[in-house]
């Protein structure tokens, strides 16, 4: 049986930032990396020329380019993002993301403790 996540919340433990196997042909493939209260990391890959339409989260989130290159619009304005770049979304930003090549991308998200 999979795993649900990569790494587990017990131990220190480390795992490599490309989802194991082939390459995605169609489509998009996510992968939980770690869960815990509050904190979600998720290994996004997608296809070449796969889009996720303009959408807002809940949570803060870290956008980090694994492999390939994307197109991400935050608040209408589209940034080119390349391998290694960290981006930053405050809650509730809208954004949207096209990879015109096949990309993996790195998604933390962190939600502030409850009052």
């Amino acid at each position: 049986m999979k795993p649900s996540a990569l790494l587990g919340l017990a131990e220190a433990g480390s795992c490599p930032l490309e989802i194991p196997g082939d390459p995605v042909a169609h489509g998009i493939v996510s992968q939980a990396v770690l869960t815990a209260p509050g904190l979600r990391a998720t290994l996004f890959k997608f296809a070449a020329g796969q889009e996720l339409s303009e959408h807002t989260s809940t949570a803060r989130v870290l956008v980090q380019v694994v492999s390939g290159r994307c197109e991400f619009s935050v608040a209408g304005q589209v940034r080119i993002l390349q391998p290694g770049e960290l981006l930053h979304l405050p809650p509730s930003v809208p954004h949207a993301v096209r990879a015109p090549e096949a990309l993996t991308l790195l998604v933390i998200q962190a939600k502030a403790p409850a009052a």
